[in-house]
């Protein structure tokens, strides 16, 4: 099974009553419409965009001719992606 496959069956877990986390564990998740799982792999993934970039620009300080947009990209990508929907409003709030 992949790690994309589990953090997405995390993600998929229905909330119980049975598992009330603590309030410093959902209070940020819940400011940007999501649950604790949710939030979970939507970290998740971002660590994974952002270690994957990592890896290019490190790549691109040895070799200059590889990886020349690759982290600037992924930047762009990223910066988009969490500057949408609720992400935004609590951007502008702040």
């Amino acid at each position: 099974m992949s790690y994309q496959t589990c953090i997405h069956m995390l993600a998929c877990l229905p909330y119980s009553g049975h598992m009330k986390l603590p309030k410093k564990f959902t209070e940020h998740p819940e400011s940007v419409d999501e649950t604790y799982f949710e939030h979970m792999a939507f970290a998740a993934g971002m660590s994974r965009k952002l270690l994957k970039a990592a890896w290019c620009c490190a790549v691109h300080a040895v070799m200059p001719w590889r990886h020349c947009t690759s982290g600037s990209t992924a930047i762009k990508e990223m910066h988009e992606i969490v500057t949408a929907g609720a992400r935004a409003d609590l951007d502008t709030a702040a």
